[in-house]
């Protein structure tokens, strides 16, 4: 793992430019090292949050989220791991917003090696951070303590997959002790990641129903402009009925979908692939669901 030349600052609890959020929370760190915009330290934050082995639709969902996020001027705060939280981070980045990286390492050494592209682009438009001295390698017991960094600066917490041992299910304990919001994308009852999330939903947290929901973290409400996702694409009357029934469903096997429409299995492979490459739906292993 090799150290990075990004250029970081130190604040300490009690400077001006701590943030107010995370100097309220039980143990706040003492020092946190900071490369990029101290400033972002202090916006309105969300942190979302999930499992490094994403399912494609989650990996979707992440990005959705952490885009919509940045449309409200919203900061998105996550742990830089790979599969969700890089994607929230991508999402924010590329919806021309701000995201928050917290390391398990120190500042300066990128990890996991895998995003150190996103880890050279967070400071542009953002920060990354950590409260470990510069040079410090990650181990097992040094992310469970960034977690609760993850929460302390958010207004809320969104869950979007986790098995039932996760990390992300510890950062949404820390929510609740420092008194914030969680929200859960509720998943298959059959996927190991959606166990997580099913099981903060039945003990409490609050579902997430749509992009919006976000807003409920930060007391936000949404603009008129982007409250609605409306698809800008033209259909015709096979993918109309594609689409609606998508919209009803959610998601549907590839076989389930050619009963519902009635349609032979080629003529809707045809058709979904279309739509597909326009961006209306995403299939994967033998899974369709809506994009748009």
């Amino acid at each position: 793992m090799r150290r990075t030349m990004l250029k970081y600052v130190t604040i300490r609890n009690g400077d001006a430019a701590y943030p107010t959020a995370l100097a309220s929370i039980p143990k706040p760190p003492a020092v946190l090292y900071v490369a990029g915009d101290p400033a972002v330290l202090k916006t309105a934050c969300v942190a979302i949050v999930g499992t490094r082995k994403a399912s494609p639709y989650g990996a979707w969902c992440a990005y959705e989220l952490g885009k919509r996020a940045a449309s409200y001027g919203i900061t998105v705060v996550s742990g830089m791991a790979s599969g969700i939280d890089a994607e929230a981070h991508r999402g924010a980045l590329d919806g021309g917003g701000r995201t928050i990286a917290v390391l398990g390492s120190g500042v300066d050494v990128c990890y996991p090696e895998s995003n150190r592209k996103l880890y050279e682009r967070i400071p542009e438009k953002g920060a990354v951070i950590s409260e470990l001295e510069p040079g410090t390698h990650p181990l097992p017991m040094t992310f469970p303590a960034r977690n609760r960094i993850i929460s302390g600066l958010s207004g809320g917490v969104i869950v979007v997959e986790a098995a039932l041992k996760s990390g992300s299910l510890i950062t949404a304990d820390h929510a609740v002790q420092q008194g914030r919001e969680v929200l859960a994308v509720p998943g298959n009852l059959n996927q190991v990641f959606s166990y997580g999330c099913n099981k903060l939903i039945r003990d409490g947290a609050m579902i997430l129903t749509s992009f919006d929901d976000i807003l409920d973290l930060v007391g936000l409400e949404a603009r008129d402009a982007v409250k609605e996702k409306r698809l800008t694409v033209k259909l015709n009357r096979d993918e109309a009925r594609i689409y609606k029934i998508l919209r009803e469903e959610g998601e549907l096997t590839v076989d389930a979908l050619a009963v519902k429409t009635a349609m032979n299995p080629g003529d809707l492979a045809a058709v979904l692939t279309y739509m597909e490459i326009r961006g209306v739906v995403c299939s994967d292993y033998g899974r369709v669901f809506l994009t748009a």
